[in-house]
């Protein structure tokens, strides 16, 4: 009998592992989707570029107070892994506060500082939903973002919600256990660690009821907290949330070239040397494949990365210039659209298999041509985003599969091509006259 809490705590662990571990390996092969793409140049600018705006969040502070009670969430679930740490120890070898005699003095210190950073998660978590449900921030819940409707709204209030319960039992276990050692009830006793800085303001109205009852309190919120958290790590591989652990490969292998600077087509690139007679000929032609992308087995493994490392912030959006004057472009919807894609897939493969192919792509079943038609280019997302994600790369391979591939460009365009190919200049008239404009009359 004595074994059983941690035999069920082994099978707990276990059971969470498995599903956890499931579901990594399908996102790992999802992503896998994309084309090779090397990202691994300038390791030690990279590593910088992680270490600033995934560790140190360094984007997000552009807005000050926002950023403060993000970070507050951030190492409340960073630095508590350790108090988690101690809680699977605990469960596995049927001890109680393992760490306390290693760590001694150390020890109640460490816990206060994790219960200071659980008010703090508390605290974030419902500033976080008054501005999601009661002022409604426009970015995050405005009438005029479509994608921000229905499960996206929910999976940002069931998290926050997740977030402040699982705090909320951790400080509870203090309390009933602070009691329990007062009253030098079993093994409760042996663990002297005094109260702590935020469960002690519970401990007067835990005080009233009797010691068996306090047992009860203190193991159902252990095992609350415990179990809570598997399904934490496990619920946020299907949310957005996702961004937790994606957010610092992410960024560890963003695109190190200037912003603006856009990404030719190798074999178009060869094509025109070879034309200019700036290269030779091959005598066997490389396979020129598809120009630009249909869907998403056409983007790279990092387009597919973004995706899924995408918070759903709505940065991106707000500062969009197309978005702004009422066009149908959402950045944020374009990584929103992506994802679902890559989700449509993964339940095709659950389904009927790996071979499975639906009949569906990217390029106009999930984003239309309205939406990278009106798409200005600016990299004004991808100077925003926290995280290092560029909507715009995606929009310009869909765009150039519609122009190049298919030859559905607006007239527009179309009298522009015509004119660099005629006059290699986007303007009617003839090379010779091209710095006429400056001439003084």
């Amino acid at each position: 009998m004595h074994y059983i809490p941690q035999v069920l705590f082994l099978i707990a662990l276990a059971t969470a592992g498995y599903f956890i571990a499931r579901r990594i390996i399908l996102i790992k092969k999802t992503i896998q989707l994309g084309k090779a793409e090397d990202r691994t140049d300038n390791p030690s600018i990279r590593l910088k570029n992680m270490l600033l705006l995934a560790f140190g969040q360094k984007k997000m502070f552009a807005r000050p107070i926002v950023a403060v009670l993000h970070l507050a969430i951030y190492l409340g679930f960073i630095i508590i892994n350790l108090e988690v740490l101690e809680i699977v120890l605990d469960g596995l070898l049927g001890t109680h506060r393992i760490f306390l005699k290693p760590l001694g003095s150390l020890y109640p210190i460490l816990i206060n500082f994790f219960e200071i950073l659980a008010l703090g998660v508390i605290v974030a978590c419902v500033v976080f939903l008054i501005r999601r449900n009661i002022t409604k921030v426009e970015r995050l819940q405005g009438s005029r973002h479509s994608e921000m409707k229905g499960w996206p709204v929910k999976d940002g209030n069931i998290i926050l919600v997740f977030e402040i319960i699982l705090m909320a039992a951790f400080l509870k276990m203090n309390a009933a256990d602070s009691v329990l050692q007062g009253r030098n009830v079993g093994h409760f006793a042996e663990s002297q660690t005094g109260s702590f800085i935020i469960s002690q303001f519970l401990v007067p109205a835990m005080d009233a009821f009797p010691s068996s009852f306090l047992i009860f309190v203190e193991r159902a919120s252990w095992w609350f907290h415990i179990i809570g958290i598997m399904c934490f790590a496990l619920y946020v591989t299907y949310s957005k949330h996702l961004h937790i652990a994606l957010a610092f490969p992410n960024t560890y292998f963003s695109d190190l070239n200037p912003k603006g600077k856009m990404s030719n087509m190798p074999t178009v690139s060869q094509e025109v040397k070879i034309m200019l007679g700036l290269e030779q000929a091959p005598e066997t032609p490389a396979e020129v494949g598809r120009f630009g992308a249909k869907d998403v087995e056409d983007l790279t493994w990092k387009n597919l990365m973004d995706a899924y490392s995408c918070t759903e912030c709505g940065r991106c959006t707000s500062a969009c210039p197309a978005n702004i004057t009422g066009k149908a472009l959402s950045p944020r919807k374009i990584m929103m659209s992506t994802r679902d894609r890559l989700e449509d897939i993964q339940k095709g493969w659950l389904n009927n298999g790996y071979e499975y192919k639906d009949e569906k792509s990217l390029l106009g079943d999930y984003i239309t041509d309205e939406e990278i038609l009106a798409c200005t280019s600016c990299n004004a997302c991808v100077q925003e985003c926290p995280v290092m994600i560029s909507p715009l790369d995606i929009i310009l391979q869909l765009r150039r599969y519609r122009v190049m591939e298919e030859s559905q460009a607006p007239q527009s365009w179309n009298m522009m091509f015509q004119n660099l190919e005629t006059n290699m200049a986007p303007w009617k008239f003839s090379p010779d006259q091209r710095f006429d404009w400056a001439k003084e009359d």
